[in-house]
């Protein structure tokens, strides 16, 4: 009987490392990406583009957006701009009238007098107003602190030159000036989430999202796909990724379609972003239930290889525990294969880690140099040690050995081995501590040092926890905006 149980726990500890070996397999796929991609099918073409911003008070920002769209590298006479004000109570309405003004015919200012009901309402408010005019023939969704490098839009409009794809994404680089601690983590962040995962996804044949910052849709796309942005979930972007796939159309990824947004540098901000992101995957997860796993279905939403890598995703912060309970189980069944179990998760951990990162810095160098340190601290010292102590084993060992059984007396070093092996699931703990500190008014100069030990993908795993809690308690699907004060700049 005890020894089924250790096999279990094994295994429950191996799958811990699914979020890793995911990680692991787009980075290989990204390689491929060279060679297979959809450059060969693009075309300098010129599609009418109608640029939609949903914009609620969003004066500190919203003129820079539009003044940069004004300045692209393409067609004045095929863009139009339609600010999207969502009943403003600050400058926002005044900012858009006076763009208007200077760009008669091409910058539109279009007002909800009664808005509060989130970014999708908004857009839908503007598309039904674009689809009504013939005029446009692809339609470009943005945020109002986004600004577009001047050759993006025509980096991205080149794909619809094949009728197959639907829409396109662009690679979104947070662009804060002055950056912090947290948001240079993000920058470092989406060379992973963006830059990496995306070509794979490209390689792969099928995108997990369109981001919402900057996402192209031909005309026929968004008439097959129902003529509005879905309401139901806050992940209106992802939804209509999916539908897009699914009803036949390719959704592409441009990683040299470069756009900078401005990104939150405190937790609590960063909290509020990740955790509506988080909440709208788990409701997409369930709206799309029919899709997982079709039968004979190899590529798209229903290919096995992009259900495993989404679930391990979605899953992370399961299995982070599921991992810890079998790692403690295992330390009082029997030592050895606790050592051994503990000592190959971290090693993976490890391995996948040092690839990612040296990986990362070959795929955009100059968030590398920009943010090294964030992105050598992603997963916090502590985690760092336990990889160093998998690499060097010799030491721990005689710690691990010396764990007391239950009939024996525990000391110093029984407390720090049920640390050591409970760092998997407790780090997300200690995240979600650190956003409690900053929420109960602690200093930048405290909070960061102790997230620099604890690390920034532990405060994430732990975003996603409480997305399990907020979708089980059933909290209101509300529309918590982010807030943004103009940050973001140019940086190339």
């Amino acid at each position: 009987m005890q020894e089924s149980w250790v096999w279990m726990c094994v295994v429950a500890v191996f799958l811990g490392t699914a979020p890793q070996l995911a990680a692991f397999i787009q980075f290989l796929l990204v390689g491929v990406h060279g060679v297979r991609n959809h450059y060969a099918r693009c075309a300098p073409v010129r599609r009418r583009v109608a640029v939609l911003i949903p914009a609620w008070n969003e004066g500190l920002v919203i003129d820079n957006t539009i003044e940069h769209m004004m300045s692209l590298d393409y067609p004045r006479d095929a863009l139009r701009v339609y600010v999207i004000d969502d009943a403003s109570t600050d400058q926002t309405p005044q900012v858009a009238r006076e763009a208007a003004l200077r760009y008669p015919g091409t910058v539109f200012h279009l007002r909800r007098e009664k808005g509060g009901q989130g970014k999708a309402h908004t857009l839908n408010y503007g598309l039904a107003h674009v689809l009504d005019d013939d005029w446009m023939e692809a339609v470009l969704i943005t945020d109002a602190d986004v600004v577009f490098s001047r050759d993006a839009l025509t980096k991205m409009v080149r794909h619809l030159a094949d009728p197959e794809v639907g829409a396109v994404t662009a690679y979104i680089k947070e662009g804060s000036a002055p950056g912090g601690f947290v948001s240079r983590s993000i920058a470092f962040e989406y060379i992973t989430a963006q830059a990496a995962s995306r070509r794979a996804q490209n390689v792969m044949g099928v995108m997990a999202c369109v981001a919402g910052g900057a996402q192209l849709h031909s005309r026929e796309n968004l008439i097959a796909i129902g003529g509005a942005i879905d309401t139901s979930t806050l992940a209106e972007d992802t939804y209509t990724t999916f539908l897009t796939e699914l009803r036949g159309r390719r959704a592409l990824f441009d990683g040299n379609a470069i756009v900078w947004a401005e990104e939150p540098d405190a937790l609590s901000s960063l909290w509020k972003q990740r955790l509506r992101w988080a909440r709208g995957n788990l409701q997409l997860t369930w709206a799309f239930r029919h899709a997982w796993f079709r039968p004979f279905s190899h590529r798209g939403i229903g290919g096995w290889m992009f259900g495993l890598i989404w679930f391990a995703t979605v899953l992370t912060p399961i299995l982070m525990l599921l991992a810890m309970a079998a790692c403690l189980t295992l330390l009082l069944l029997h030592h050895g294969w606790a050592w051994r179990a503990f000592h190959l998760l971290w090693l993976i951990n490890a391995f996948v880690y040092l690839f990612v990162l040296l990986f990362s810095c070959l795929i955009d160098p100059f968030t590398a140099r920009r943010a090294w340190l964030e992105g050598i601290l992603f997963p916090g010292l502590v985690s760092l040690g336990l990889m160093a102590l998998s690499i060097f084993p010799d030491r721990p060992y005689y710690l691990i050995n010396s764990f007391p059984t239950l009939h024996q007396a525990w000391d110093w070093r029984a407390a720090v081995v049920v640390l050591l092996y409970a760092w998997v699931g407790g780090c997300m703990v200690a995240g979600w501590g650190l956003y409690r500190l900053e929420r109960a008014g602690a200093p930048p100069w405290l909070v960061r040092p102790l997230l620099a030990v604890v690390g920034y993908g532990p405060v994430l795993c732990a975003v996603s926890f409480a997305a399990y809690v907020a979708e089980l308690r059933g909290a209101e699907r509300s529309w918590d905006k982010t807030v943004k004060i103009g940050r973001v700049r140019q940086l190339e």
